[in-house]
């Protein structure tokens, strides 16, 4: 036996070790989170509560999307809701297509917002502007917020807010089902959403203290009392990810909230291309990471080492202990069982996130190759950080700072 198998080997044993010591707290961690929060599928066995709710939807240039999402909208069996579009400098023909889509149905109000300040993001001011004109929202005791390229089940208004009553939210975000479609969808994309999930768990969301405060822009709900009282998203006005923002302005003023996983009651389709899905989240990773290039770095390296590079290691050391003639047997036998194990848990954790996020099973083994795609995702959002490249969103160019 050589010395480059001995190699093979302690390495594979070493990665194994650490595989297995990582992802058996990280499975621990996914354990609990099922045990402890609910999903948004548990909210409709809850008792419809008695409660005024508007949901609004901002939308820029979505005539492929907004037909589908109204006809959902539509479908909602909860009696008290109301609907808010607001067309945010839409330049096709998303106006006409969601006002065919919403016909008579009085429910809907549609606002065309034909300009934005300087000093706003697109998105923000679209909503901000809306909610002021909207009657809808003036009555409702709770907001909702969600993205136009969502699918709403028929009772997941009626369950996210009976979730909030039930547990006395103030905020409720879900995080959305997404579509698996296209080949990024399969292989990239539970990636990058369990990337943003280890930054942002739902249990230390969901905290009363010592939240690290997120929410999900596809659908935020939030109960109206507070919201005014806070400032809404005029305290956000500038930001490039609302959510985020918002999220950690309510943490600040107090307000019991909660992440939870949509489970099939809302659907996203988040990007229709690889290179749409790219420069989304770079944005999402970038205003993550609070615009600081040396956090996008190090999960850059994190994701690398950790998730793209330990598991095939470790795969490795365990095919060296099974095919080489390993002595002493003690390597063999110890490479084997640390090597398999490590491997094992980290698979279970992986089919653990891939079922809840109803993501294809088959594409789990392949999570380490998805995981350098999204480094090299996290690298370019960190180097378009430290060249002051601008970001363009919703028809407009925002030149983000970096924060060091």
């Amino acid at each position: 036996m050589g010395p480059l198998w001995i190699l093979l080997a302690i390495v594979g044993s070493v990665a194994g070790a650490v595989l297995a010591i990582y992802w058996t707290v990280g499975l621990a961690r996914i354990i609990k989170t099922i045990t402890l929060l609910p999903t948004a599928r548990h909210g409709l066995a809850l008792p419809a509560p008695d409660a005024a709710v508007c949901v609004v939807i901002p939308a820029h240039n979505e005539a492929a999307v907004i037909g589908n999402l109204i006809h959902s909208l539509r479908q909602q069996d909860y009696k008290q809701v109301r609907f808010v579009l607001a067309l945010d400098r839409c330049t096709d023909n998303t106006a006409e297509i969601a006002r065919a889509a919403a016909g008579p149905d009085e429910r809907f109000e549609i606002f065309e917002i034909t300009e934005c300040p300087d000093d706003w993001a697109g998105k923000v001011n679209a909503i901000w502007t809306a909610l002021h004109r909207s009657g809808h929202a003036r009555a409702a005791e709770f907001l909702i917020f969600a993205d136009a390229d969502t699918t709403f089940h028929p009772g997941c208004v009626r369950a996210a807010t009976a979730l909030a009553v039930q547990r006395q939210l103030d905020l409720l975000s879900l995080t959305s089902t997404l579509t698996c479609d296209t080949w990024f969808e399969r292989l990239i994309q539970p990636a990058a959403a369990m990337e943003l999930m280890q930054q942002y768990p739902p249990l230390r969301a969901s905290r009363a203290e010592n939240r690290r405060a997120f929410a999900n822009g596809q659908f935020i709900l939030f109960r109206a009392a507070p919201y005014w009282a806070f400032g809404g998203h005029e305290t956000v006005k500038d930001h490039l990810l609302e959510d985020l923002g918002i999220s950690r302005v309510a943490a600040r003023e107090g307000l019991a909230a909660a992440l939870l996983n949509a489970d099939g009651v809302l659907v996203c389709r988040m990007y229709h291309s690889w290179p749409e899905f790219r420069k989304g989240w770079k944005r999402i990773y970038t205003e993550c990471a609070n615009r600081k290039p040396g956090r996008l770095l190090r999960s850059t390296w994190r994701v690398r080492i950790v998730y793209g590079t330990l598991p095939p290691l470790a795969a490795a050391g365990l095919l060296t202990a099974a095919l080489a003639p390993l002595q002493p047997s003690w390597l063999a036998v110890g490479t084997a069982i640390v090597g398999g194990y490590g491997l094992l848990v980290w698979l279970a954790a992986l089919a653990a996130v891939y079922h809840l996020a109803a993501a294809p099973l088959w594409s789990a083994p392949l999570h380490p190759l998805a995981c350098w795609r999204v480094a090299g995702i996290l690298r370019e959002a960190a180097h378009d950080l430290i060249h002051d490249k601008p970001t363009e969103w919703g028809g407009r160019a925002y030149s983000r700072v970096s924060r060091g």
